[in-house]
């Protein structure tokens, strides 16, 4: 064979191979970025199976969407393609390829999540440096990846990990724009961010404040710029804005345009629309308050309580009881930093690190007050998306502490005062964090004190430059100390459930062993929600004391704990199978036996109110179930026509005898309850036995016409 011949052609051949050398020298070339990623794979790989399939709701819909192409493109939450997950699918496309080459595992569920925490860490690292320096870049990495709640998502199926991702890759092509002004940057942020939408909906848009204003304010702004230069400025901020319509509005698109008859209901709706799923249930619901949420219809104490989830709204929510030891330890000295980069920079618009601070700053300004006050439903997982602008901004602030060559300080007297201040602010708020442990690391204390009294006074001193950052390094280790050692305490127990939580098993309500549904399980929900019926068998208690019965372990007592706790701890559960563990109880119990009938009897899907319950038979192996009233049962408000819609074209035979479906945590809603009694009353009414339990079943086999005239 002659060379001309070759497949491929010698040079190119060897300009890859030196560049893929050239790129390993680089890497090579930094030792705390090998240092930093090693850290975080670490934290989000280590002992990861004992996650089991975290939270079995989105575990059960990944494994529908690996076996059909249609369940896929939907994000299916069941084989027959009755109902959506309640999110938009981008993350579970990702776990479903993943399932379909290796099978549904725990590793093909949480690797993904898991090298998302590291490529995070990285483009942290490298946003950080290109602005502050190689120790600064180092700083921001080693805190993104050892913040508690990052660690939790990372080893966690749900959506937030790919969230933090994308965000954080949008923020560095963002930067990569307003250094180099060039519109390609501005439309790769803005295709990032519209990825973040399909991950998670609204909450990625409170990007696109602080990429905005920087851009406007460093490319638009100039007195003397003439109205080409800032219209051309415009129209490539707006070449990002469609670059993000696109890349977001993709997938809404798509199942708006698809016939109601050919698609899943969306969850989390009552007209089956996918804006009302973005505007409503995942959107201004979230922050304005919504029925069922804690500042919605609940309201109040108790478990419409607003505590039990994020904890009170206000200015110091984000270092509370319900959230500090999730994100908010060192948030003082992200604070101090953005100021002393604002007084720093005063906003020039020749130095660089006004677009930092505008982009970096800005989207911690917004997300902190959209957090804060938000009086809809929240949990503390949701303040991963608090981490990487904090992670940054304290980088940031190192880097402003040290001169040459370890930061990039430009005058002594400013790092002078900068040091101290943020020291100072970082000690308070951990100080804070500490307090609410009940006791927990109560050696971090005294190093905290030490680290803020000390370092704040050495570091006003003139000292040189070498014992400077010695300086900077001991007292920000011992500042970092309590958070990673939160963080790394993670690794042992399981994090799973519907709710991820960072630190020891402790941090959740009812202490080690969660809700999980073992003898040593926490609080130990029954059936359904709170008694009832549930998959795994009947519940023999009502409302929470001893709500879990045998399987479940002991009731719940009170919320809060040692850590004030939150309702989003209540559903932990170290069981090896994840999932809500005691929620469903163990052995043989009603849905168990609805699906073996129906598969005795011809076939055919049986729904339930609650996804949930659902989710747990279809891990078991039962894969004709199926929900029809959302996440819990209260969420989504399907119509009697649509259940005659879907008897009609073959999707469902049987409706499992309604029941309470999460007992008090209803907050008003009634999900599709009128339209499963509209079903029931026309159906033809089955009762059998089935290994000692008494079940009732409605055949909706050939009443489709009869439950659309009852309707």
């Amino acid at each position: 064979m002659s060379a001309n011949s070759l497949p491929y052609p010698r040079a190119a051949t060897r300009r890859r191979t030196i560049d893929t050398r050239a790129a390993a020298r680089r890497i090579v070339a930094l030792p705390e970025l090998l240092a930093v990623l090693a850290v975080a794979a670490v934290l989000n790989v280590w002992n990861l199976s004992i996650n089991g399939y975290a939270n079995t709701f989105y575990a059960a819909a990944v494994k529908a969407m690996a076996a059909n192409w249609h369940d896929f493109l939907f994000a299916s939450m069941d084989k027959s393609g009755l109902m959506t997950i309640d999110k938009p699918p981008l993350a579970y496309w990702i776990q479903a390829l993943v399932v379909r080459v290796f099978g549904l595992n725990s590793w093909s569920l949480l690797v993904p999540q898991a090298l998302m925490g590291v490529i995070a860490v990285g483009l942290m690292y490298d946003l950080t440096r290109r602005h502050f320096g190689r120790v600064a870049g180092f700083v921001a990495g080693l805190v993104l990846a050892t913040t508690p709640t990052i660690v939790a998502v990372s080893r966690h199926n749900n959506p937030d990990e790919l969230l933090v991702m994308l965000s954080v890759a949008a923020v560095w092509f963002a930067l990569r724009a307003l250094d180099t002004g060039r519109t390609k940057w501005l439309v790769w942020s803005g295709v990032f961010v519209g990825l973040g939408f399909e991950t998670k909906m609204g909450v990625a848009l409170m990007l696109v404040p602080g990429i905005a204003l920087a851009w406007l304010w460093t490319r638009c702004s100039h007195r003397s710029a003439g109205l080409r230069t800032n219209l051309r400025a415009t129209a490539q901020l707006l070449w990002g804005g469609l670059a993000l319509a696109v890349a977001g509005l993709a997938w809404p698109v798509l199942v708006t345009l698809t016939p109601a008859a050919d698609r899943p209901w969306i969850s989390g709706t009552a007209d089956n629309s996918v804006w009302s799923l973005i505007v409503g249930y995942n959107g201004l619901g979230r922050v304005t308050g919504q029925a069922g949420g804690p500042g919605g219809a609940g309201g109040g104490g108790g478990f419409g309580g607003n505590s039990l989830f994020g904890g009170s709204t206000g200015v110091f929510r984000l270092i509370g009881s319900a959230l500090g030891d999730q994100a908010g330890w060192l948030l003082g000295f992200a604070v101090v930093a953005t100021l002393a980069l604002v007084a720093l920079t005063r906003l020039r618009r020749r130095d660089s690190r006004t677009g930092f601070v505008l982009v970096l700053g800005g989207t911690l300004l917004v997300v902190g007050i959209v957090f804060s006050f938000a009086s809809g439903i929240f949990h503390p997982y949701y303040v991963s998306m608090i981490a990487p602008w904090a992670a940054a901004l304290i980088g940031a602030g190192i880097g402003e502490m040290l001169p040459s060559p370890f930061g990039v300080a430009r005058s002594s007297a400013t790092a002078r005062v900068i040091g101290p201040l943020a020291l100072v602010g970082g000690a308070i708020t951990e100080l804070v964090v500490l307090g609410n442990l009940g006791g927990q690391l109560g050696w971090a204390r005294p190093l905290v004190i030490v680290a803020a009294a000390a370092g704040a006074v050495l570091l006003a001193l003139g000292l040189s430059t070498r014992l400077r950052a010695a300086v900077v390094a001991a007292a920000f280790a011992l500042l970092l100390a309590a958070p990673a050692t939160w963080a790394a305490e993670t690794l042992g127990h399981a994090t799973s459930g519907t709710f991820p939580t960072g630190g020891p098993a402790t941090a959740e309500v009812g202490g080690p062993g969660g809700s999980g549904g073992g003898p040593s399980g926490g609080p130990g929900f029954g059936a359904r929600g709170l008694g009832g019926r549930g998959f795994g068998g009947r519940s023999s208690g009502g409302g929470f004391p001893g709500a879990g019965g045998a399987a479940g372990g002991g009731g719940f007592t009170a919320p809060g704990g040692s850590t004030g706790g939150s309702l989003s701890r209540l559903f932990a559960n170290p069981g090896a199978a994840g999932g809500f563990g005691g929620l469903f109880g163990g052995g043989a119990g009603e849905l168990d036996a609805a699906a073996r009938y129906a598969d005795a009897h011809g076939g055919g899907t049986v729904a339930v109110e609650s996804q949930s319950e659902a989710a747990e038979a279809m891990l078991a192996g039962h894969e004709n179930v199926a929900g029809i009233g959302g996440f819990s049962g209260y969420e989504s408000s399907v119509t009697a026509k649509w259940i005659a819609m879907e008897v009609r074209d073959g999707r469902l035979r049987y409706l499992l005898g309604s029941g309470e479906a999460f007992g008090g945590f209803s907050g008003g809603r009634t999900g599709s309850a009128s339209a499963i009694a509209a079903a029931e009353s026309v159906a033809k009414r089955v009762t059998f036995t089935y290994d000692g339990t008494s079940v009732t079943l409605y055949d909706l086999q050939g009443k489709a016409a009869a439950i659309a005239a009852a309707s």
